[in-house]
């Protein structure tokens, strides 16, 4: 059996704290979550909805995507209770147009400022920890949300360009300094 070889693999993934917020290698107990979450009609630009066996192969994808690139998504864990409220992280998965950092909260946690903070300790996390220069997050142009997370970090809407069948807008983040200079931590 290969559990230690792969709990060795999962216990090199670094992981962050925000204020409220742990970001954390996923277990194979977030699947619950995740499968809920891509069952729901939010999932559309991660490409749900789908079934718990498609579910499963993208849950899979976030371990995948650490092992080939050294860098993935987190699972977002509330700090205070340790529920699990979703993802958020590094993405760039092969013939994507460059490294993204991208969030996806569980319709539940939607609305209470999780989605920023996550956001901003991954953005973090990947100038000063991955030694990144620049990052985008592309957005479902009706996803208002998202947009409105985007400009909260102080990104800034670069271009647009097809996504999963619609539109993407690609939002272009602050570099490290001046992330450093205009966000709280």
């Amino acid at each position: 059996m290969t559990a230690p070889r792969f709990s060795n693999f999962i216990a090199a993934i670094p992981s962050f704290e925000s204020e409220r917020l742990r970001l954390r290698p996923f277990a194979e107990a977030d699947f619950e979550g995740m499968a809920r979450f891509f069952a729901d009609p939010v999932s559309a630009s991660y490409g749900g909805p789908c079934g718990r066996d498609e579910a499963w192969r993208k849950f899979a994808a976030y371990f995948g995507h650490w092992a080939l690139r050294g860098y993935g998504p987190w699972a977002l864990e509330r700090k205070s209770d340790g529920v699990f409220l979703g993802l958020s992280g590094l993405w760039f998965p092969e013939g994507w147009l460059e490294p993204e950092i991208t969030w996806a909260l569980l319709p539940e946690a939607q609305g209470q400022g999780y989605a920023t903070e996550a956001a901003r300790a991954a953005l973090r996390a990947a100038y000063h920890h991955f030694g990144w220069q620049t990052a985008v997050s592309v957005i479902a142009s009706g996803n208002r949300p998202s947009v409105q997370v985007a400009e909260r970090l102080g990104a800034t809407l670069e271009r647009s360009i097809p996504f999963r069948g619609g539109e993407g807008l690609v939002y272009r983040h602050q570099g490290p300094a001046a992330l450093d200079a205009t966000l709280p931590r």
